[in-house]
């Protein structure tokens, strides 16, 4: 009997399993929302998570697959740089196998979703994809020729730790703090809670990134600055990642991946600040929507 995959993608907002066969065919999928700051409720929901999907298998199935918004530690098999800082120093495998009986493979997020992608997704022919994240948080996964790049010390990929480049006084003003102590991290500007809280203080009222869309579809000009803002950072952020390892494909991912006008006009930006003479790099939309990193956990 084949085996069937069965994956689970944490997330700071959404918990996702899904059961996919042999082939690939999504068998059973299924979302809930993520326990806020609860660690013990976090591991028990996706049990349950599991358990339903087992149910639901008309195969075998050898493991379960986890993709989480950190890092699994080298040296002590813990959590570490989770945005969903309640996984921080927990030994979430352990915890997770002990409540469900079956072995358990952890993955970075965004690992999982530049794997789903750079395997039958929207950059199934490019010999080097990054996989961005902009949601939660601001995360990053590395494929070449098939094969994540974890790194030595298993952040490979994480650039919305980097500060912002080419700072700029409107950077200044827009600054807030990340929780890994550093200041004008990346994530601070592109991810959601990052770009509400800005774009919310420059409106004077409490905004999110669909709605900022939809106020300058119908005219706004102070949201229409607001998405340019954010247009510009996410250049100047991808530009770096040009520089540095010059990936065939960038993939968008996470909900703010769902802005359609940043795929023209990202690489109209990123021009000026990528150290050559043209950049033949593409931005792309995600295949499988949302749940690219579901599925990449579910290959794991």
């Amino acid at each position: 009997m084949e085996p069937w995959q069965l994956g689970i993608d944490l997330g700071g907002t959404k918990i996702e399993a899904i059961l996919l066969s042999h082939t690939g065919e999504v068998i059973w999928q299924r979302r809930v929302s993520t326990p806020q700051g609860q660690y013990g409720a976090t591991v028990a929901t996706m049990a349950a998570l599991v358990k339903e999907g087992v149910g639901h298998a008309r195969g075998s199935i050898s493991h379960v697959g986890i993709g989480i918004p950190g890092a699994v530690s080298a040296m002590t098999g813990r959590i570490k740089n989770a945005n969903s800082t309640c996984l921080i120093g927990q030994d979430l495998a352990a915890d997770v196998e002990a409540q469900i009986g079956m072995p358990v493979r952890l993955a970075n997020d965004a690992n999982c979703f530049a794997l789903s992608e750079a395997s039958d997704g929207t950059a199934a022919n490019a010999a080097s994809v990054f996989g961005v994240i902009l949601g939660t948080g601001c995360g990053g996964g590395l494929v070449i020729n098939g094969q994540v790049v974890t790194g030595a010390n298993a952040i490979a990929g994480e650039w919305g730790h980097n500060p912002m480049p080419w700072l700029t006084q409107a950077d200044q003003v827009d600054a807030g703090p990340c929780y890994c102590a550093q200041a004008h991290c990346i994530e601070t500007y592109l991810s959601g809670p990052g770009f509400s809280r800005w774009a919310s203080a420059r409106m004077n009222q409490s905004v999110t990134p669909p709605l900022l869309v939809e106020l300058a579809d119908g005219g706004d000009e102070q949201a229409a600055f607001c998405l340019e803002l954010y247009a510009d950072r996410l250049a100047r952020a991808l530009a770096c990642v040009i520089n540095v390892l010059d990936p065939d494909s960038i993939v968008l991912g996470g909900g703010l991946s769902q802005m359609a006008f940043l795929y023209q006009r990202v690489p109209e930006l990123w021009d000026r600040y990528v150290f050559s003479d043209q950049v033949v790099t593409r931005l792309r939309p995600p295949k499988w929507g949302d749940a690219s990193g579901v599925r990449g956990a579910a290959w794991l």
